[in-house]
């Protein structure tokens, strides 16, 4: 009976811990590259036309996760170390495996979210001069030469 109650408040204390390291951010994804180095996030600054000057591809650093995969790491860990030792031993295998599996879990969702996945580097020389480089997911139809313009960090043709 006491190790059941350990193991679920293991468990609400992996679960709590963890959704506080959750983003929940509203800005633009940054994969590393920055979506858009050289502007903020306000449309004033973020807005302008120009010419695309190049295109590049580039591989995302690692995936966004959710905290799912290290809460559910967390309590098989957790689960399986409680199946070690007894007593203080068995508490501290249980501690041990919970925290092992939520680094393991968050780990494996990060990889399986990054997999394959492209993203372009566009390079564009703003009408007043200035360059950006604006990283996105895809570039439809957009070729070195076009005129663009840049709206809340992504470049359309113009």
């Amino acid at each position: 009976m006491k190790a059941t109650r350990t193991l679920a408040a293991m468990a609400v204390a992996t679960g709590a811990l963890l959704t506080g390291c959750a983003s929940n951010s509203s800005q633009p994804y940054d994969s590393g590259y920055g979506y858009n180095n050289n502007a903020g996030y306000n449309n004033s600054a973020n807005m302008g036309y120009g010419t695309i000057e190049s295109i590049q591809v580039a591989q995302a650093n690692g995936g966004r996760t959710s905290g799912a995969g290290a809460i559910l790491g967390g309590v098989v860990g957790a689960l399986a170390g409680n199946q070690v030792g007894s007593g203080s031993g068995r508490t501290a295998a249980t501690v041990a495996g919970g925290v092992a599996g939520a680094a393991i879990g968050n780990k494996v969702e990060s990889n399986r979210n990054a997999t394959g996945q492209e993203l372009y580097q566009i390079n564009v020389r703003m009408d007043n001069g200035e360059y950006r480089t604006v990283t996105q997911d895809s570039v439809y139809d957009l070729r070195v030469g076009n005129r663009v313009r840049i709206v809340d960090g992504r470049v359309y043709r113009y």
